[in-house]
């Protein structure tokens, strides 16, 4: 038969082994830990289905009782990984399935003692898989392609899984663990190929994109500071721009550090780069939570705020200015460095970042004509 049992665990072992490889081989190039935990799920797949063929021959504790304690184990390192992808915490009652399938052990080999065993694992694996896929429901901006179809892929496994286990309670059905007989066993071994393909397929697309991701990342981001660069602030702006109304006003910042060559020509850079970063650190600090943070360049920056006021822009430019100037206390120069800043309050969007920026611009400049050390407003 083309779908025979041998087949089908010959397909598994072939997509458990290429994937278990390939997330190794991306774990190398970007060191994400989750990758880790989905790899050694795929080798435990691949070594769990290759004593699975051992119970053809006698070999039934192997073959069975251990074999399907290494797809528990499988699928609890997928969730492990799925945990760490998204960056949250297990708690310890999830744990309690190690003693429960440790338990299980001491089952006879029966009919009785393999359908209880066969509920029993099935229903395990289900909850794992039910759970991985709760963790992947992320929010619209954070949840991509990759990893909603990983989600979905591992919500229909395991809800397969549970109603596998349910239907094994059903008075009559035929499940026969040493020699694969019985619908229920025969779709299992079905649905597990699909699943083990689709679940390798999900977490490489999540893996890639992720790398991509960071990729992006890195090419929007001043190195120094870790605020976003020129090219990162512009392509993020049009939507905060698109958000500004009469009722929520928004603002672009410019800043520009007044004497920083001097304190550059005296300290030398790496006085210069502290200056940059305490800038930076300050803005993080201070600006209200949504705000854009950009060095456009040298010791120009830009901060972009919505839902704003004059009266709420009036405080953080001052405070950030006084704050700023006694940092910078600390290198000597004839001119202590400070900040001048041209700020434009606005309650329509722009046709264009530029035009803004032009405008806070000729803010900036009047400011520093003044005298430097203060803030414009138009």
């Amino acid at each position: 038969m083309a779908f025979d049992p041998a087949t089908m665990l010959s397909l598994t072992l072939a997509i458990a082994a290429a994937a278990a490889l390939y997330l190794l081989l991306e774990w190398r190039s970007v060191k994400e830990f989750a990758l880790l935990y989905w790899a050694a799920g795929f080798a435990t797949v691949f070594v769990g289905s290759s004593l699975s063929l051992l119970r053809a021959s006698g070999h039934l504790f192997i073959g069975i009782w251990l074999a399907n304690g290494l797809l528990v184990l499988a699928h609890w390192l997928f969730l492990l990984g799925v945990i760490r992808f998204v960056g949250e915490r297990l708690p310890t009652l999830w744990w309690c399935w190690i003693a429960l399938w440790c338990a299980m052990l001491a089952l006879p080999f029966d009919p009785a003692g393999t359908k209880i065993y066969l509920i029993v694992n099935s229903l395990i694996v289900g909850l794992l898989s039910l759970r991985a896929s709760a963790a992947l429901k992320l929010a619209p901006d954070v949840a991509t392609l990759g990893t909603q179809q990983l989600r979905y892929v591992l919500m229909i496994h395991g809800l397969f899984y549970v109603a596998k286990g349910t239907i094994t309670l059903l008075p009559g059905t035929l499940i026969d663990l040493t020699v694969f007989q019985g619908t229920i066993i025969r779709v299992s071994l079905v649905e597990g190929v699909m699943a083990i393909l689709l679940i390798a397929l999900s977490m490489t697309g999540t893996v890639r994109y992720r790398r991509e991701r960071q990729i992006e990342h890195l090419a929007e981001r001043d190195p120094l500071t870790v605020l976003l660069n020129r090219r990162g602030f512009e392509a993020r702006a049009a939507r905060r721009l698109a958000e500004v109304s009469p009722s929520a006003p928004g603002a672009l910042i410019l800043v520009d550090i007044d004497h920083f060559k001097q304190v550059n020509d005296l300290h030398g850079h790496a006085a210069g780069d502290r200056l940059l970063v305490t800038l930076a650190d300050l803005a993080r600090q201070m600006l209200p939570p949504g705000s854009l943070e950009a060095r456009l360049g040298g010791d120009e920056f830009a901060f972009l705020i919505n839902d704003t006021s004059a009266e709420e822009l009036s405080h953080i430019g001052e405070t950030l200015r006084q704050r700023f100037q006694l940092a910078a206390t600390a290198f000597a120069a004839p001119q202590t460095a400070s900040l001048s800043l041209g700020v434009i309050l606005f309650d329509t969007p722009p046709s264009s970042l530029d035009i803004l920026i032009d405008q806070s611009d000729r803010a900036l400049y009047d400011a520093k004509r003044r005298g430097r050390n203060r803030m414009t407003v138009l």
